[in-house]
């Protein structure tokens, strides 16, 4: 069995392997389950990434164990590979630059989006996103443990709006979302909702108006976005100072 601390910080522990060098190094594994899920989706299997590697499946389990470690090596490799934008500007400013940073993660890697766990094994990658996120909530006037939830809520509205904006990205393709509303709308009329649903008609017009579409992704992530700010300011105006 390989402990999963020692695979994650590979390159920072003395290697354990005896016996003749393996075909692949752990970095290659990696990178071909990565590729392999940005293509295939959080469904792939540890078949698939064999595939990918060009070997017998069962080879992969001298590599990792399973599934569920390869999973944690590849979420660690991704955060520390990931782009990020540059800090500057007041701290909405740098806190939108992590929210649409870690959006882009998402976006760029929809498998990640699905990977739920109170639980975070901590490797090299992903302590350098904390450590450097920190950097912008440190400055706060918050304790700890709120500049650590700040975190945790930009987090987790970038991976929701991200998993909603890969639908949308779908439906698109399918159908335009103005052509959609439209024809659904027009069946809508005939029917004479507005009496019995009046503010889900005159509500709904305006935004599907507006919008173009039922739903907006890119909107609703904007508009989210500047309420979680606007929160947060709330929350520091009510502190002894106010942080820049």
């Amino acid at each position: 069995m390989m402990d999963t601390i020692d695979l994650l910080w590979r390159n920072e522990v003395p290697a354990k392997r005896r016996g003749r060098p393996p075909r692949f190094s752990t970095d290659q594994v990696v990178a071909a389950a990565v590729a392999v899920a940005d293509r295939d989706g959080s469904g792939f299997t540890l078949r698939d990434v064999a595939a990918e590697l060009g070997i017998p499946v069962m080879s992969l389990y001298s590599y990792v164990d399973g599934r569920e470690q390869l999973l944690a090596l590849m979420a660690d490799d991704v955060r520390a590979e990931m782009p990020r934008g540059e800090l500057s500007g007041d701290w909405r400013t740098r806190l939108s630059v992590l929210a649409n940073d870690d959006l882009r993660l998402f976006l760029d890697h929809p498998w990640l989006a699905e990977l739920e766990s109170e639980r975070e094994i901590l490797g090299p990658g992903t302590l350098a996103k904390y450590e450097h996120e920190l950097t912008v909530v440190d400055p706060l006037d918050l304790p700890d443990v709120e500049k650590d939830a700040v975190l945790t809520l930009i987090h987790d509205f970038a991976r929701a709006n991200a998993r909603s904006m890969a639908a949308a990205r779908v439906e698109r393709v399918e159908e335009d979302p103005h052509e959609w509303w439209e024809r659904e709308g027009a069946k809508l009329a005939v029917l004479g909702i507005e009496a019995r649903f009046p503010l889900a008609t005159r509500v709904g017009s305006a935004a599907g108006e507006a919008q173009g579409a039922a739903r907006d992704a890119d909107a609703a992530y904007r508009f989210g976005l500047d309420l979680i700010l606007d929160g947060i300011a709330a929350r520091l105006a009510a502190s002894p100072t106010t942080s820049d």
